[in-house]
Parts: structure tokens; sequence; C-alpha cells
């Protein structure tokens, strides 16, 4: 049976209602740490060329570097995430700003591929903890209209600050060498500081469900941002959220367990083929007789899909169904990458289907970050988040890897585009197993399963 929310607590009339412009900023402060990390996950690739030439870099020395700036993500997600529900969503948001700030400004002073390869594994610790903690911010102060709308926002700001970045990248470089793209990466961390403390208090679900010190006066500040009248006292947590603690051994347990297990399946194969196709495709393309811009053009008709997929998530997902329309997308994207192996090599066919896998792959990311987050009660939402997106960077390292075994093996398009197409079906099959398994109308730590039909 669903759990009663108690009467009066606000969090159920708040995400009845309308966004507010406190919401809205909330929101809008959670883009801009988005897609400053969208930056800094791909500037060491802005900035590889002139690092090679300047430290004298073998490819596999550029390839630690790659590997070291994912390791730290996959990290930051399982160590650093979950102190957002320990320590508050706004504490450790923070603490990833300082991280990233710091990690950015030291790399524009190193000396030798360690100390670089070094301070991308350091800063990578606060994107990846960044990342799993802008996804449950947006999830618990969007209303339930909004909410995959604002996920969907969330998920853009990625690729449009690695974008306008590497825009930014191409300037910097000419004008002031590659040192200054860290100096700016830096910089604009440290000017998000004071957005977040002005713009973004903590978490309502946070205070009611982990009451620390101070809790009462802290969610009255919030409710008068919202235009809500004050609490004599502080609701009655769930039921959900009293039994439960904030550690990985909570959600190891039942009920979370396999929740927990398919949400991290999930993760890992979505990620597994959707970074073979962000890694490959301009390579595959122009061995199909493409020229490079010809790849390349791939690779931003990609974007251009997965942002108009992003989009249509966001709008469509609240009457169509969260987890139905995020297994839509993923069987779509089985589809689209099984069409990439068997078109024929002409440059209308191949960049037509590469722009129906991006529609289908930036969908696809996008439903992970609306459907994971409510899984989970508010005491362990991030650390289950962060754990299954720490998963997922274990697939985003298999999948371009087993493409490369796979090729060199000799296998045919069509045939490892098959292969690495299969986990979208396995995903699509994990979340519709955990839907089936949920009570329809349980609102686990005030993120509601907002259209979360099976």
């Amino acid at each position: 049976m669903p759990i009663a929310q108690d009467a009066s607590d606000p969090r159920a009339a708040i995400r009845q209602g309308a966004m507010t412009p406190f919401q809205v900023a909330a929101v809008a402060v959670c883009v801009l740490i988005c897609a400053l990390d969208g930056f800094d996950v791909l500037v060491v690739a802005f900035t590889a060329a002139s690092i090679a030439k300047d430290f004298s870099l073998k490819p596999t020395d550029l390839g630690l570097l790659f590997s070291a700036g994912l390791a730290g993500m996959g990290l930051g997600a399982l160590l650093i995430a979950p102190l957002s529900d320990r320590f508050g969503r706004r504490t450790t948001l923070l603490l990833c700003l300082a991280i990233l700030c710091t990690g950015m400004l030291a790399a524009a002073a190193v000396n030798t591929l360690t100390e670089l390869a070094l301070v991308r594994l350091f800063t990578g610790l606060g994107i990846g903890g960044g990342l799993a903690t802008v996804n449950i911010v947006v999830a618990e102060y969007a209303t339930d209209r909004w909410r995959n709308l604002s996920i969907s926002l969330m998920s853009l700001g990625y690729p449009l600050g690695a974008t306008l970045g590497g825009a930014f990248s191409v300037y910097l470089i000419a004008a002031h060498g590659w040192r200054s793209v860290y100096v700016f990466g830096g910089l604009v961390a440290l000017a998000l500081v004071p957005a977040v403390l002005a713009f973004l208090p903590e978490s309502l679900d946070y205070l009611i469900a982990r009451r620390p010190a101070g809790a009462l006066a802290k969610v009255n500040r919030v409710l008068a941002r919202l235009g809500r009248p004050a609490l004599a006292a502080l609701p009655a947590p769930l039921r959900a959220e009293a039994e439960t603690g904030a550690s990985l051994s909570a959600i190891a347990r039942p009920p979370y367990r396999s929740r927990t297990l398919a949400a991290c399946a999930a993760y890992f194969c979505v990620m597994t083929t959707c970074y073979f196709f962000l890694s490959w495709t301009p390579k595959v393309l122009t061995e199909l007789g493409l020229s490079v811009s010809g790849g390349i053009s791939g690779a931003m008709l990609m974007n251009l899909g997965g942002a108009v997929g992003c989009l249509l998530f966001g709008f469509v997902a609240r009457r169509a169904g969260t987890r139905r329309l995020a297994a839509a997308f993923m069987a779509g994207l089985f589809l689209a990458a099984t069409l990439f192996g068997h078109v024929p090599a002409t440059p209308a066919a191949l960049l037509a289907a590469t722009l129906f896998i991006g529609f289908c792959l930036y969908g696809s990311i996008n439903a992970m970050y609306a459907v994971v987050p409510p899984i989970f009660p508010a005491p362990v939402r991030t650390t289950g988040t962060g754990l299954a997106m720490s998963v997922g960077r274990l697939g985003a390292v298999t999948g371009p890897a087993l493409a490369g075994m796979l090729m060199a093996a000799g296998w045919e398009r069509a045939e490892y585009c098959m292969a690495l197409a299969l986990p979208m079906l396995v995903a699509a099959f994990c979340l519709r197993w955990v839907a089936a398994r949920e009570p329809a109308a349980a609102v686990p730590g005030g993120v509601p399963a907002v259209g979360m039909k099976a």
C-alpha cells in the first residue's frame, strides 16, 4: 500500500503547484553547473593537441589523461555524491565546485604528464559528484508538471557547456595558450559559488528527511521564498525516510536491493551503447568514405538530434509515462543502431541514421536522469543515484573498448553495431522490471514517480 504523506508536509502542495521564480532560478543554477561539468569533461579534448606538443606526449599518454578524468568521475559519483544524503545537497554542490575550481586552476600550473593526470583525476571527483547531485536537486525542486522538462534542460546544459566551452577554447588557446582554458574553467566554477549561495538553498526533502541542526528554521526560510506559510514544527517523515539510513548498505538491503541492482544494470547498459557511438561514430563515418569534415558533421547531427530528443522527452514524458517513454527511447536506440549497421555507405543514408541515433541516444541518457532518482527515498537518493552513475562510467569505458576489439577481430559493421545495441534492450527490461514491482502511487521521499506508468 502507498504510504500516506503527513497532512502538514508542504512538499505535496509544492509539487502540485506552479513553478515559482524561486524554483526556476534553482533549476537554472543547476543547468549552469551541468554546463560547467560538460566543459570540464571535454577540456582535455580541447587542449590535447597543445598539451601533446608542450609535453611531447604520445597518443597513449593522451589516452591516460582521458581515462584519468573518466575514472575521477566514476569515483566522484560513488564517493562524493553520497555526501549529499549525509550533509546536504547544497553543501555537496559547494564542495564539488571547490574541487572543480581547485582542479582546473591546478591544471594550469602543472609541468608533467603525471601531475596533469593526477589533477584530472581529482577534478573528475567534482564532476562526478556534481552531476549526480544536480540531478537530485532538479528532481526535488521542480514541480510535477515541469519536472521532466527541467531534467531535460539540465541534460541539455551538458552538451551546451561542451559546445560553448569548445568555442571559447579556440580563442583562448590562440590568444593565451592552453593553460588559459583551465584558468577560465576554474574562474567559472568560482563564479558559480555565489549563485549557489544566493539561489539554491538546501533541499526540503533533505531537511525534512534528515532533520539536521536548525532544520525547521531552514525549512521556513525556503517556504517564505516559495510564498508559503511557515511551519510550527517539522512534519513527520515518511516511513521510508524514517527507516532508511544514509549509506550504501541501506540500498544493498531489501526493499531497495533489487531496485539498486536494476538501476546499476540499466546505467551500465545505456552508457556502454551510448559511449560506443559518441566515441566511434566520426571514425566509422570516415572509414565508410566520408571526409573528415563529414565525420565531424555526423557528430554535430548526433548532438542536434539529441537536443530534439531531450526536449521531446521533457514535454511528453508526463503524459506518456516516464518509464514507458524511457523504454521506448532505448528500444529506439537499438533500432537506430541496427539500422546504422545496415544502411548503404552513402552520405545521405549514413547521416540520416546518425541523426536518428542522436535523437534516441541523448533521449535515453536524459531518461536515466528522470527515472533513477525516484527509485530511492530521500535519505539515500543521491547515494543510490551516484552508485548507479558510477557503474555507468564502467559502461562508458567498456563500450568503446569492446567496439575496438570487435573491429580488430574482423566483425562487420552490421555485426558490431547489433552487438553493441543489445545492451539497450537489457536496460529497457530493467526499467520495466522495476516499474512492475513498485506501487504505482508510491511517493518515495518526496519525489513522486510522476508519470512513471508501467
